[in-house]
């Protein structure tokens, strides 16, 4: 299927590991034009080198993304040096884990305010587009409890799926789609789960067994379907969570 990205400019935070890395060298194997950020400086120079191999063009600027107005600057220099904005992935997660105040106001900023700034410093770009797009990188955490441990995390991207479906529906009229992708357990070398796979490795065995697939997810199939969704192929898609997660959640969607 053609995906029709050639020549789109696409913004993806938190992109130098994980899902958000390979959101980013997907959207790039598409024939995008993209900029990424992340927090740590000698990590986006080494994306943006890796990335910008074969003369793809790749802009990259590290911040904190709980910094509203550097990620603002971030925002508007990527339309500058891109172009344009036509797709905004908002990917960078604070991976709160706990229930203190700080497990919640990290969640908060980072999981929510990032992508509300993110959003609001993009859409003025994303009317200028003829394709205009927004994926925010939720969880399944988001609809099903995992644990009370994980409340934090999880309370802030079920807000994050309330806050894209009220974007998708006041963005349609300007022909911006806004949808939310909800991965299930991922995999990958320096992640959480590969933490939990050396530290603790009942609870990675179990965690394994419960997904009917036998496995966890690659980064590459998250971004797979954030590809589409980001897509001119997804033309009709908008206000939808689409969960990538094997099986394992067992919630009806209403």
């Amino acid at each position: 299927m053609d995906l029709h990205l050639t020549g789109k400019k696409a913004l993806v935070t938190g992109a130098t590991r994980g899902i958000g890395n390979a959101i980013a060298r997907g959207l790039l194997s598409e024939r995008c034009d993209v900029a990424i950020c992340a927090r740590d400086a000698r990590a986006v120079e080494a994306s943006v080198r890796e990335l910008s191999r074969g003369g793809a063009q790749v802009f990259g600027k590290a911040i904190d993304v709980r910094d509203r107005e550097a990620l603002i600057g971030w925002v508007e220099a990527s339309a500058k040096e891109l172009g344009g904005i036509d797709i905004l992935v908002a990917n960078a997660s604070g991976l709160a884990h706990g229930v203190t105040p700080e497990a919640f106001r990290t969640a908060f900023e980072i999981d929510l305010m990032h992508t509300v700034n993110a959003v609001e410093a993009a859409i003025p770009y994303l009317k200028r587009s003829k394709a205009g797009a927004i994926v925010a990188i939720a969880s399944i955490s988001g609809s099903e409890d995992y644990g009370y441990d994980s409340s934090s995390y999880g309370s802030l991207k079920a807000a994050l799926q309330f806050y894209m479906k009220s974007v998708s529906r006041h963005l349609a009229p300007h022909g911006i789609r806004a949808n939310v992708v909800s991965p299930g357990t991922t995999y990958f070398k320096g992640g959480y789960w590969h933490k939990v796979e050396e530290e603790e490795p009942q609870t990675f065995a179990e965690t394994i067994k419960a997904n009917p697939l036998g496995r966890m997810a690659t980064p590459e199939e998250i971004a797979n379907m954030v590809l589409f969704a980001a897509s001119p192929a997804a033309s009709f898609v908008t206000g939808a969570n689409l969960v990538v997660d094997g099986g394992m959640t067992q919630r009806i969607p209403n």
